[in-house]
């Protein structure tokens, strides 16, 4: 028996041994491997960059580091300088930490309708039928008026009609009425046509209370000079131009109908 018990005392203290010895070479051989590995300088992100950003702002703006990784972890497009981008722009938004590749940038070209707007500007898809919309007569790039209609008050039916906004930059312009500018969702009317416009914020409130309220239209514009804003409803469109002899012919022909038909005349 106690012959017996060595002999597994001892095949067990190999056992030991053996898988000590596995287990310091297996951590030797990790050691060695990290030790001789290559690492290389990549460029990283110093902070957040949004899309639409030109590369010559995240080149001389800070935006970014390096650091030393091993070279199997580089991503695709990692650049290997900054000079890569400074030419280019942004096109989707790379954060803090992130390998900047030129994956994430592109041309202004690339970088669509967004390269046109910038600060306070939105682009706004505007459905209407072809007439309001100028369809085969504006292009991307021309300048356009909106030109507004509605009552005051909402419930009366006193008429009021003015220019709302002015100098209007076309985006996208609906060149028919199979046009496909529909990639964009297509507004409250449901029209099949539509323009892209560069407004403000404070503009796109203003243009979309008169879509929702009342009835309007597009007029194009070549560097135009701007007559004084005006407001006209039946009487300033009745009077416009008249000579004084002539709107007091006109204001008593109107005393006159109101007297014989028993109508009040005061005022």
């Amino acid at each position: 028996m106690t012959h017996r018990i060595r002999n597994i005392g001892l095949a067990v203290g190999l056992a030991l041994i053996a898988a000590l010895l596995v287990s310091f070479y297996v951590s030797n051989y990790r050691k060695h491997v990290q030790r001789g590995e290559e690492t290389v300088k990549v460029w990283v992100a110093a902070r957040d960059i949004p899309a639409g950003t030109p590369g010559s702002d995240v080149v001389k703006g800070g935006m970014l580091r390096t650091e030393e990784i091993a070279k199997r972890n580089v991503a695709p497009g990692a650049i290997a300088s900054p000079d890569q981008i400074e030419k280019l722009v942004a096109v989707d938004p790379v954060y803090a930490g992130e390998q900047v590749t030129t994956r994430r940038f592109g041309t202004e070209q690339e970088k669509g309708i967004r390269a046109q707007i910038s600060g306070t500007e939105r682009a706004l898809a505007v459905p209407g039928d072809k007439h309001q919309l100028l369809a085969g007569i504006l292009q991307a790039g021309d300048r356009v008026d909106v030109v507004g209609s509605w009552n005051v008050p909402e419930s009366a039916q006193d008429h009021y009609s003015r220019t709302i906004l002015r100098d209007i930059l076309v985006l996208r312009a609906a060149a028919n009425e199979s046009d496909v500018a529909g990639k964009i969702t297509s507004g409250p009317t449901g029209s099949s046509i539509q323009v892209v416009l560069a407004i403000t914020d404070s503009q796109a409130q203003k243009l979309f209370w008169v879509m929702q309220n009342g009835e309007w239209s597009l007029r194009p514009t070549d560097e135009p000079a701007d007559s004084p804003q005006t407001v006209e409803k039946d009487v300033t469109l009745l009077l416009d131009g008249l000579k004084s002899e002539q709107i007091q012919a006109i204001i008593a022909a109107a005393k006159a109908f109101y007297t014989n038909s028993g109508g009040n005349t005061n005022g």
